[in-house]
């Protein structure tokens, strides 16, 4: 008489995850998040609050004077940088709940990364402009 032997089953332990691309475009978008908040911030108080004598609006001369610092031209310059990549990844997030196929979905994001870099170019582009006029 022969034992037939059943087959072994293997234990699988849980694989840790180490985040992917889902995960790098959620830390992203927090991190950016979090940068729009203090950014957004440092602006609306140094453009509309400690703008003494202008009533809360600066003129054309005040804002080229103004964005002609070079610490207050690296805090705007961020803040386009990190408005345009909040702005990227949320449409990003907005798309990818339709379930699209994966290379339509490769191609929006292929996409949005274009249209998020030439934002950025020409906001930056644009603060410059401003800065060489004062």
């Amino acid at each position: 008489m022969s034992v037939i032997e059943t087959p072994k089953r293997h234990v699988t332990r849980p694989r840790k995850h180490t985040g992917g691309r889902p995960a790098r475009a959620w830390r992203w978008t927090a991190l950016s998040g979090v940068a729009l908040m203090v950014l957004a911030t440092v602006h609306i108080v140094a453009q509309h609050f400690a703008a003494h004598g202008t009533g809360g609006l600066r003129n054309y001369h005040q804002i080229l004077h103004y964005i002609a610092n070079p610490v207050t031209f690296a805090i705007e310059c961020l803040f386009v940088l990190a408005l345009s990549i909040h702005a990227m990844l949320g449409i990003r997030s907005i798309l990818r709940d339709f379930d699209l196929k994966p290379r339509t979905a490769r191609r929006i994001e292929q996409g949005l990364c274009v249209l998020g870099t030439v934002t950025a170019v020409y906001g930056i582009a644009l603060l410059s402009v401003l800065a060489s006029r004062a």
